[in-house]
C-alpha cells in the first residue's frame, strides 16, 4: 500500500490526558506523529488537535475511527493535502553579525522570510509556509551558523464550504432535544 501524509484533525474537550490517548493510538499501529498542533477551535470550548502522519488510507481510517471512541473526542476528521490550506512557522536564531553579508538579506527576501526581533547577540528570522520551504530556508541559513531552529507543527483549515463538524454538533443537540 502506498504511504503519504494524512492529515487528522481531533475536535475535543479540553480535558487532560487525552493527548496521551491519542497518541497511544498512533503508538500501537508503529506510527510516527510527523506533527502536532493543539488549540482552541473557532468553537468555545472545543480544542482541535491537528496531527500528520505517514501511513496508508486504511490504517489511517482505523486510526480516526480508534480516536473517535475516545470518551472525550467529539469528531475526528481525515484529510489529504489536496483537501486543506496549510501552513507551518518557522523561527531561525542567527548571530546579528552575519546580517553584515547582504546575501543573508537576498536570502531572506526571497524566502519571503521576515526579521523578528534584533539584539547585539543574535537576530530571529520567521518564515511562514510549508514544511519543504520551511526546510529550503534552513538549508540556505545553514552556512549563516544558525543558532537554533524550530519548527511548529501543522495549522489547517478544510477547503469545504462546510464545516463538518457544527454539523455534527448540531445533529447532537437536535438529538438531545429531542430526548426530552
Amino acid at each position: 500500500m502506498e504511504k503519504q501524509l494524512y492529515t487528522v484533525t481531533v475536535f475535543s474537550e479540553n480535558q487532560v490526558g487525552l493527548l496521551n490517548q491519542i497518541s497511544i493510538i498512533f503508538t500501537r499501529r508503529c506510527l510516527n506523529i510527523e506533527s502536532l498542533s493543539v488549540s482552541p477551535s473557532s468553537i468555545e470550548g472545543v480544542h482541535k488537535f491537528t496531527i500528520t502522519c505517514f501511513s496508508d488510507r486504511v490504517t489511517m481510517e482505523k486510526v480516526v475511527k480508534q480516536i473517535e471512541k475516545r470518551i472525550d473526542v467529539l469528531k475526528s476528521f481525515l484529510y489529504t493535502d489536496d483537501e486543506i490550506v496549510y501552513q507551518e512557522v518557522a523561527l531561525y536564531k542567527v548571530p546579528t553579525e552575519k546580517l553584515l553579508d547582504a546575501n543573508l538579506e537576498v536570502i531572506i527576501r526571497n524566502h519571503s522570510a521576515r526579521i523578528l526581533e534584533v539584539t547585539r547577540e543574535y537576530t530571529v528570522i520567521e518564515k511562514t509556509g510549508h514544511s519543504d520551504e520551511t526546510e529550503a530556508l534552513f538549508a540556505e541559513l545553514k552556512s549563516y551558523d544558525i543558532r537554533q531552529f524550530v519548527r511548529s507543527g501543522r495549522v489547517a483549515v478544510t477547503k469545504s464550504p462546510i464545516e463538518y463538524v457544527d454539523m455534527f454538533l448540531e445533529e447532537q443537540n437536535r438529538r438531545k432535544d429531542n430526548a426530552i
